[in-house]
């Protein structure tokens, strides 16, 4: 660390707190994308699940039964060695992960949003839409899913600490976000090289790390 490099320079002579701030937008555009998309697809097909019941309903959670059974690392570690073996561009690596990660995480936000569902479309003003001869999809659109938003919202709030995460320790991995571009966990995979000799270098991710994910699940309390 210097005056002009105040966190220092990696072994490639990059500044470390240039690469960190722009690792820390690449980390947060990779997990909000996910939460995103995971919240979308969970809320559509909770929403339908919960609403049409009976043999939609159990096919629908039979299938997010299956995908939170599948081990997600395994899987990773396969997919990874697919990407490097294609030489796919690190850029499309991000949408990649983006792609999986919203895959294996959606069933949890279906559920909770087919739960909420369970207990709305029994409510007076859900059977008075239906006696009126409104159609399923506005029911669920004008009706069910406005009413199940708060907890969506807090869910959601919740989930993109744990996309945050889950991005890191996947770069840290070298199975995630990769070289060129930078990400928080693969910063830290980064100082490995030189921790006897540079230890901020792992310690100053770690702490951004730590303090991203700390503030929105405070924020995510706060919501609730």
């Amino acid at each position: 660390p210097s005056a002009e490099h105040p966190l220092g320079t990696d072994n490639q002579g990059y500044d470390v707190l240039a690469r960190l701030m722009y690792g820390g937008r690449v980390s947060l555009i990779v997990s909000f994308m996910t939460v995103i998309l995971l919240t979308v697809l969970g809320v559509i097909i909770g929403g339908i699940a919960g609403y049409f019941g009976g043999a939609v309903d159990n096919i629908i959670m039979r299938v997010c039964d299956i995908l939170m059974c599948l081990p997600g690392i395994p899987i990773l570690l396969i997919l990874s060695t697919l990407l490097d073996a294609s030489e796919i561009d690190a850029k499309y690596r991000i949408y990649l992960l983006m792609i999986y990660l919203t895959f294996i995480s959606w069933p949890g936000t279906a559920r909770l949003v087919r739960g909420q569902i369970l207990s709305l479309r029994e409510q007076e003003y859900v059977l008075a839409a239906q006696a009126a001869g409104a159609k399923s999809g506005w029911i669920i659109t004008k009706h069910l899913i406005p009413n199940s938003i708060s907890v969506v919202i807090i869910s959601t709030a919740l989930q993109i600490p744990n996309a945050i995460f889950t991005e890191s320790y996947l770069s840290f991995l070298g199975l995630g976000v990769n070289a060129p571009m930078p990400s928080l966990g693969s910063l830290a995979s980064d100082a490995l090289n030189g921790i006897r000799s540079y230890p901020h270098l792992l310690v100053i991710p770690a702490v951004v790390i730590s303090l991203i994910v700390l503030s929105l699940n405070l924020f995510g309390d706060g919501l609730r």
